[in-house]
């Protein structure tokens, strides 16, 4: 059994629809989405409609959250609050709906899936040290879970002690847990481009990190398009 577990959409339907493709060319047969369908770019209810035509567990994230709410967030920087109202006003209620019932995490097969953190996932915390993964890894119940939101793809290892790096492909081993950052598909952070995503090998415990080109120009124009730019 192979899974594609993707996570940072935001609203990149070119992105999201380039990971799909290349994750089916790879015989993935189940998804997993982390969260932050939607935010900054210029497609949400599309993307939002993409994931959902998937059936596939997902979770919620900071942007999925705060669209999905009557209120304004109020604690976003000024182009994603500006983004979050625009995305508010362009998902249905039904769209709004089912971002709200998202959890904010779920264990799928033999791993665990989550937005952010483990230790307190509905404050949205940033894992980017050893000394982050470990607060995360003493609530984690299964040998692996995968999570998103930094945009930065990195995977860290706890036997006896925490560890973590890049990496592209590595294999599970027995008594040790992992804490793997899946990337972004709609705004990478790791000044690479490409959309990133992650292969789950069940079969033959590896875990891949996969790059995938698409069409940013097209991606571009749309957010320069509806004004979610800049100032």
């Amino acid at each position: 059994m192979r899974f594609a577990i993707f996570s940072d959409v935001h609203a990149n339907l070119e992105a999201l629809e380039a990971v799909l493709a290349d994750a089916r060319e790879r015989k993935c047969t189940r998804f997993v989405c982390l969260g932050d369908v939607v935010g900054y770019n210029a497609n949400p209810r599309e993307c939002v409609e993409r994931v959902r035509e998937l059936d596939c567990p997902a979770v919620k994230g900071n942007h999925d959250e705060a669209a999905s709410r009557l209120s304004p967030p109020g604690d976003f920087n000024e182009i994603a609050e500006r983004a979050i109202a625009w995305t508010r006003d362009h998902l249905t209620d039904q769209d709004k709906e089912w971002l709200r019932g998202l959890p904010l995490q779920t264990r799928v097969h033999d791993f665990t899936a989550v937005h952010a953190t483990l230790d307190t996932p509905e404050q949205w915390g940033y894992v980017f040290n050893n000394l982050d993964a470990a607060a995360s890894f003493t609530y984690q119940r299964t040998n692996v879970c995968f999570f998103g939101h930094t945009h930065v793809p990195v995977a860290f290892v706890r036997d006896s002690v925490v560890r973590g790096g890049t990496f592209t492909t590595f294999k599970i081993e027995k008594g040790k847990q992992y804490f793997v950052n899946v990337g972004a598909v709609g705004q990478p952070r790791d000044n690479n481009p490409k959309a990133a995503y992650v292969i789950y090998d069940l079969e033959e415990g590896t875990v891949e990190l996969r790059r995938v080109a698409y069409d940013v120009e097209t991606t571009q124009r749309k957010i320069r398009e509806a004004g979610l730019g800049g100032p």
